[in-house]
């Protein structure tokens, strides 16, 4: 599994996008990363590629699903088996 790399943004005037769609889309796709996007000088978006949304989107689901985890562990509340658990999730993969 990678580890957690902080994104290393490109900075685009917003001309870009207007004067060549294709190649800053192509760019957006290949790098994985947040462009922002410039307006008169000065930063106005972040664009990013569907997937690489859809992942930033399932990276925070994660990180929301393991703080509750954590607060249930120092609430002292029961650990849920974790061969049940495997087994659960497993069954979840291959069904779907």
């Amino acid at each position: 599994m990678k580890s957690y790399e902080p994104f290393a943004m490109d900075i685009k005037p917003s001309s870009t996008i207007r004067h060549d769609y294709n190649t800053f889309s192509k760019l957006c796709h290949e790098t994985q990363a947040p462009i922002i996007v410039t307006k008169n000088g000065e930063a106005d978006l972040v664009v990013m590629s569907y997937e690489a949304f859809q992942k930033m989107l399932a990276r925070q689901r994660l990180g929301m699903m393991l703080s509750d985890v954590d607060r249930e562990i120092s609430e002292g509340k029961q650990l849920r088996d974790f061969e049940e658990t495997f087994a659960t999730l497993k069954k979840r993969i291959e069904d779907a």
